[in-house]
């Protein structure tokens, strides 16, 4: 049986008005509270944030991430040339 996850955003003014139907809508997945139309933070149960501290952020998951792009910095490793050895042919 697969649980589905309910996605919810809303901005600071509705947050602040209405907290308990945040509460009821991050039992069912998280919630985005925007500020000024940019996502600002994330409402999860706790049950949630325990488990996505777990484990690492999929490149889907990031790249999924509400809004204008991810908000975090992306400079994956470079591979050095000393990995790379030439190959010798020479079998005498």
């Amino acid at each position: 049986m697969t649980i589905q996850t309910v996605t919810t955003t809303m901005s600071s003014r509705e947050f602040n008005q209405d907290t308990a139907r945040a509460k009821r809508a991050a039992q069912k997945g998280p919630v985005f509270i925007t500020t000024r139309g940019k996502p600002a933070y994330v409402l999860m149960s706790i049950d949630e944030y325990r488990e996505v501290k777990g484990r690492s952020m999929t490149l889907a998951e990031a790249l999924a991430q509400p809004g204008d792009g991810p908000d975090f910095e992306f400079d994956p490793p470079r591979l050095g040339d000393e990995i790379f050895k030439p190959v010798d042919l020479d079998f005498d």
